[in-house]
């Protein structure tokens, strides 16, 4: 066996043996070899699991459409934002009728508003098939768009896709109107919306709470809660928007508007039960 010596460098090139020199390993900078960041994804629900594709037939026809894999159409989400102030303190009133008509759409689509994300109390789910997020943002109505816009723009919801739902003293009482897009007309939860959007183009729900009374001031108005005959009235208009939301996810928002502005203020109507008497 042939022993193995180690010569030094000198030795070794004097001896005519090729030396190979130790490699120096270059270091990067951090910032070139930093993980990339990559961005969110844009909002969808899970796709509902595929069922086992059934065994291959003796008719060629029924194998060939039996294996065939369906492609799955994914909606675009919606984002549907209320107006309102946060606290106990406004709970009830009619500046915070937007948040209301978001919990009645929750309730009755079963969706938890259970997260609270870029300043808003926010639920996702489905409504009529179509990807939804409900949003009550928490930075107080003047402030509104700072909580919507980046919530917008995370999702990467496009602003023909975000509805704002709020209350309208140009409007009587319990009466809606939805439109396709407008100005802010006052309202100034809406007004810090169309400003952070830059842009007009975004849908709107508008609930009526009708003007003050004789010479009341408005800020006091908007501010003041619900008798109880209004709130039973006002109930019964939520439900009506629900169908207006319910519309608008399944049909498109040009068809829904152009449907839904028909519809005229609807009254409560008691139902008077008689006595009857029995000997």
């Amino acid at each position: 066996m042939q022993a193995l010596v180690h010569l030094p460098q000198h030795q070794a090139a004097a001896a005519g043996v090729m030396v190979r020199r130790p490699v120096k390993l270059l270091r990067l900078p951090r910032r070139l070899v930093a993980p990339l960041r990559t961005a969110p994804a844009a909002f969808s629900l899970p796709s509902s699991p595929r069922c086992a594709s059934p065994s291959p037939a003796n008719d060629s026809s029924e194998a060939e459409t039996s294996t065939t894999s369906p492609v799955e159409k994914r909606a675009s989400p919606w984002l549907f934002v209320g107006l309102g102030n946060p606290g106990s303190k406004y709970q009830g009133t009619r500046h915070n009728v937007g948040f209301d008509m978001i919990d009645a759409i929750a309730e009755a689509e079963g969706i938890s508003l259970s997260t609270i994300q870029f300043k808003a109390l926010l639920g996702k789910g489905q409504i009529g098939g179509s990807p939804v997020l409900l949003a009550k943002p928490q930075t107080y109505m003047n402030l509104s768009g700072e909580s919507v816009k980046p919530l917008a723009s995370y999702y990467k919801i496009p602003p023909e896709r975000v509805l704002a739902i709020y209350d309208d003293l140009d409007l009587e009482f319990a009466v809606m109107k939805l439109l396709s897009k407008g100005g802010h007309g006052g309202h100034n939860g809406m007004r810090s919306i169309l400003q952070r959007f830059n842009s007009r183009e975004i849908a709107r729900l508008r609930i009526g709470i009708g003007r003050p009374p004789g010479q009341m001031d408005t800020q006091a108005y908007v501010l003041q809660k619900f008798s109880a005959n209004e709130r039973e009235e006002l109930d019964f208009a939520l439900d009506r928007g629900v169908d207006a939301i319910r519309l608008v996810t399944k049909e498109g928002l040009d068809k829904a508007v152009s449907t839904w502005n028909q519809v005229r203020k609807s009254k409560i109507t008691k139902m008077k039960y008689s006595t009857v008497n029995i000997d």
